[in-house]
């Protein structure tokens, strides 16, 4: 018999799942809508959280445009009270400039370890943890002689 806490992990985990599906199908207003209003991203080098639907809009946004045939498996997910847990791997091809580095045609793989805490049935906050070093050194031009 499933407690409370666990049908709510799965409940929870589900509206993960449904936000992926989203994200894979480029509809990121469909994203936007799994959002609180009040949306709050902790993102690894920012002097602090960032605030609103928008700014997750943006920065997608970006990624997609630096890599839009990028594709997106959940390796793993699982959740705990009002936090999911997941690890995503991210391939695609460098095709138009990302974080100053103009399209290379080179084809990436990075993952991330993402939390997120929810709100009633709203995404409410996530802390992302991208492997950037692996994803720069991937579309960084060689170094010189």
């Amino acid at each position: 018999m499933n407690t409370a806490a666990e049908t709510n992990a799965e409940t929870n985990m589900a509206l993960l799942r449904t936000a992926y599906q989203n994200l894979r199908n480029r509809d990121l207003d469909a994203c936007v809508e799994l959002l609180t209003e009040n949306f709050i991203a902790n993102l690894p080098g920012a002097p602090g959280p960032l605030h609103g639907r928008e700014i997750w809009k943006q920065g997608t946004q970006t990624m997609l445009e630096g890599f839009p045939d990028l594709q997106i498996t959940v390796e793993d997910m699982f959740g705990a009270g009002d936090k999911v847990a997941v690890r995503v791997h991210f391939r695609g091809t460098h095709q138009g400039t990302f974080q100053g580095v103009a399209a290379t045609h080179r084809p990436v793989s990075f993952r991330s370890v993402e939390l997120y805490r929810l709100e009633g049935d709203r995404i409410a906050e996530e802390w992302v943890a991208p492997d950037m070093i692996t994803l720069m050194r991937q579309i960084s031009p060689p170094p010189g002689p």
